[in-house]
């Protein structure tokens, strides 16, 4: 599966299938947190966090890709990833974008 950020893909036509989605809320345990707490106090990157991170873009991808799959796609065009906050320590991820078949 082809995933692009870009709204074309240079020399290839398509047909477009339609908006395609995968999503994740992630959280940090208590012991995480308070780590990440002190770390916030000194300075430097929260790693648990940007671990966490991550694991929740792969995961929101995957989910992207398999509805994308489901389609019949080939590639997603214009994907893009959004966060938000949902709760102390706790992120929702989605991945987006739209769905394709080339000609």
């Amino acid at each position: 599966m082809l995933l692009v950020t870009t709204e074309q893909i240079p020399g290839r036509s398509y047909r477009v299938l339609g908006l395609v989605q995968g999503s994740t809320i992630q959280c940090k345990n208590i012991g995480h947190d308070f780590l990440s707490g002190l770390q916030n106090l000194v300075g430097g990157e929260m790693e648990s966090y940007t671990q966490m991170m991550n694991e929740a873009r792969d995961i929101a991808s995957g989910r992207m890709v398999r509805e994308a799959e489901a389609l019949g796609a080939d590639a997603v065009v214009g994907m893009r990833y959004m966060t938000s906050s949902v709760a102390q320590g706790a992120a929702e991820v989605m991945a987006y974008g739209t769905a394709v078949r080339f000609d």
